[in-house]
């Protein structure tokens, strides 16, 4: 029944659905709690103190939610409405054959970044399984397509990245989530220590691919979106640490294309049990 009912939503104009979001992600943030203080702190980590911007951002996330039925159940009409004025950096990458790892934040619209990029061949991309079972059978019926793959974060995952990437082909993953058992190093996010996965740059280095960073921004009155492709430079710096830091900084500079659209809610800057000692208690 859940499943019919997400699907259905896949049949109304995108227009109206990025208008609903906006209003019910309006709503949530109207009541005080833990979801807007973490939205406005980070916002505000980050220079985005003005409380409008918030409430802008706020409205975002709610058309981020109620747009993935289209884009997961309606994709051809979604990618029809997808363009870049970009494209030359992934040409580019691709023409080398060595493989493209894909770096997608928590920005625009992520769901539809991953169906555009399979115009350029295969793409493996790394997922974390449901926490709720009511929602494994819309996630599967969604996840794969032509030219994508969808394979879990665990041992296997990253043994079927390290796979696809020597066959020359792409793989995507998030770079901002804060990672599980303790993979993870701090390092800044907009001027503050964040727990930092270091998995995508040991993949890049062990590899030797070429590293994208990129993002979908949404447009406005269910226009689409506009793809943004930002490549770290080669050669790439030479130690995880340096790497991982480098990922960082490129992810700000992409998110403060359209910062509104950023998932400023998630906790980007918990600390996980089994996280090594914070930057802030070894000072004290």
């Amino acid at each position: 029944m859940l499943l019919f009912l997400v699907r259905s939503l896949s049949v109304l104009p995108l227009s109206w659905l990025q208008f609903l979001g906006r209003g019910i992600g309006r709503f949530i943030y109207a009541f005080p709690g833990r979801y807007r203080r973490r939205l406005r702190q980070n916002a505000r980590q980050a220079g985005y103190d003005d409380p409008a911007f918030a409430r802008r951002a706020a409205a975002e996330s709610g058309a981020m939610i109620l747009e993935i039925p289209k884009v997961w159940w309606r994709t051809s009409l979604c990618l029809a409405r997808t363009h870049s004025d970009e494209e030359p950096v992934v040409r580019a990458a691709v023409d080398q054959g060595r493989g493209v790892l894909y770096l997608t934040p928590h920005l625009g619209c992520f769901e539809i970044t991953a169906r555009h990029l399979t115009q350029y061949g295969p793409l493996t991309v790394m997922f974390r399984p449901s926490r709720s079972p009511l929602l494994d059978p819309i996630v599967e019926s969604a996840r794969d397509m032509h030219n994508l793959r969808a394979v879990p974060a665990n041992r296997q995952g990253v043994r079927e990245f390290v796979r696809a990437l020597k066959r020359g082909e792409a793989v995507g993953m998030l770079p901002d989530q804060v990672p599980r058992e303790g993979d993870g190093i701090w390092l800044p996010f907009f001027g503050r220590p964040a727990l930092t996965m270091t998995l995508a740059a040991r993949i890049a280095l062990q590899t030797g691919v070429a590293v994208i960073l990129t993002a979908g921004e949404r447009l406005p009155h269910g226009r689409g979106w506009r793809m943004h492709y930002l490549r770290l430079p080669d050669p790439l710096p030479a130690t995880t640490e340096t790497l991982a830091a480098a990922i960082n900084q490129a992810m700000e500079t992409l998110i403060r294309r359209f910062p509104e659209q950023y998932l400023w809610s998630y906790n980007r800057y918990k600390r996980p049990d089994d996280a090594p000692p914070h930057p802030d208690d070894a000072a004290h």
